[in-house]
């Protein structure tokens, strides 16, 4: 009887229109969301000392807010615009965990995007874990934050410390192994993570590090462990510490006459926030690393993507120091989000943005120094272990050597 069965198919037909099967359109049944996205939003939340005693770094929440906003105006992520909700803690880890709570519970954001600080990290991130709510993309080196096995909804996107710490110990190695040296480090996981880089890196040669003073973030002064270390006899110095700090000992070690080999972490290279600020002839012939372009080497002047960035500064960001190679960093960063974003395509979920952040492969900004990659998978949650050396010339930094890969196995910093 096909007359009969053809009214069948006809009836199930509308039987399913009427319960709003959308068959016609199977893209639109196959959006996926989890609080902070929809059809028309992505929203991303961020924790940022804007006060404080790190409060230097506040510039790259400002940075990152100018790059979403640029974004959106032209036209978002897959037809979504983001709202980028950021909040200061004051790099105050109890303030960071009331901020990290506001931005899952009442905002509910998708996702917490490069909230700033080792402390400030370390107390959200079990929170952050058992919620699981991605802590993505976290503004600290420390080893810690990739740890995919214990936390896997937590991931970084720098050099992690113990990289950097290796690499300087290859160079070190190579070009002064009779060396005595003294390091100045902040008393924290990332603090402790340099240390250890420099020590594993250094092997059976370890013992080259005659001296070692640590200090807080918070401590007014930090005079009396510099004269300490210029005492201990050491040729080579390291400072490990935050901008101010970073400043504070770079003009003590001149105030001493000492002449040391002097080695600056990474974290702490900003001309404008710490080199100017220490005194730029105290600063000349310091050693560190880099693996973005520097917006005051005048090598990359012609750069186009410098100038893609200057011409951002311009607009988005017109009260910024396009000196401050934080605000390179916060566009960096903001790069990589948008990527992963954009592999997520219409399938927002917190769990999809981790499996995407552990999916890049080869992702380069055009920011980032030549031959420097982004890679990551399940197990791999560092997605930069290659940086390159650079010497400060009394203007700016100069890029010398080839670039040096510091990776730390899956070990870690057990």
């Amino acid at each position: 009887m096909p007359g009969r069965r053809g009214s069948l198919v006809v009836r199930s037909l509308a039987l399913m229109l009427a319960a709003g099967v959308l068959i016609a359109s199977p893209a639109l049944a196959q959006k996926k969301y989890d609080p902070g996205a929809s059809d028309t939003e992505i929203r991303i939340g961020n924790i940022m000392p804007y006060s404080g005693p790190a409060s230097s770094y506040g510039v790259i929440g400002k940075s990152e807010a100018a790059f979403f906003k640029m974004i959106n105006d032209e036209g978002g992520i897959n037809g979504r615009k983001i709202n980028f909700i950021s909040y200061d803690d004051a790099y105050s880890p109890p303030k960071a965990i009331e901020q990290a709570r506001k931005l899952v519970e009442s905002d509910e954001v998708l996702l917490i995007f490069q909230s700033l600080g080792t402390p400030s990290n370390s107390a959200i991130m079990k929170y952050m874990n058992t919620k699981k709510v991605p802590q993505l993309f976290v503004a600290s080196g420390a080893t810690k934050f990739g740890d995919p096995r214990n936390f896997p909804w937590t991931m970084g996107f720098q050099p992690n410390y113990q990289s950097e710490g290796r690499i300087y110990a290859k160079y070190i190695l190579d070009k002064f192994p009779n060396s005595k040296i003294a390091v100045f480090w902040q008393n924290d996981d990332a603090g402790k993570d340099q240390v250890k880089g420099l020590r594993d890196g250094l092997g059976d040669k370890a013992s080259m590090i005659i001296a070692d003073k640590s200090y807080e973030v918070s401590d007014p002064s930090i005079d009396s462990q510099i004269v300490a270390l210029h005492d201990s006899g050491a040729d080579i110095f390291f400072s490990w510490a935050a901008p101010k700090g970073s400043a504070q000992a770079i003009r003590k070690v001149a105030e001493l006459k000492w002449k040391p080999k002097f080695f600056l972490a990474n974290t702490a290279t900003s001309v404008a926030s710490v080199l100017k600020p220490a005194g730029l002839e105290a600063s000349k012939d310091i050693i560190s690393t880099a693996y973005l372009k520097d917006p005051t080497d005048p090598a990359w002047d012609k750069d186009p993507a410098v100038q893609k960035w200057r011409a951002f500064m311009d607009k988005y960001y017109p009260d910024g120091d396009k000196a401050n190679a934080n605000n390179i960093y916060g566009y960096v960063q903001s790069e990589a989000m948008v990527q992963v974003l954009k592999q997520c395509g219409d399938t927002l979920t917190r769990e999809n943005v981790m499996k995407q952040a552990a999916s890049l492969k080869n992702f380069h900004s055009d920011l980032m120094l030549p031959g420097i990659m982004v890679n990551t998978s399940p197990d791999d949650y560092f997605p930069i272990e290659q940086m390159q050396l650079m010497r400060f010339n009394g203007e700016s930094w100069e890029l010398f050597g080839d670039v040096i890969t510091g990776e730390v196995g899956h070990e870690r910093s057990q």
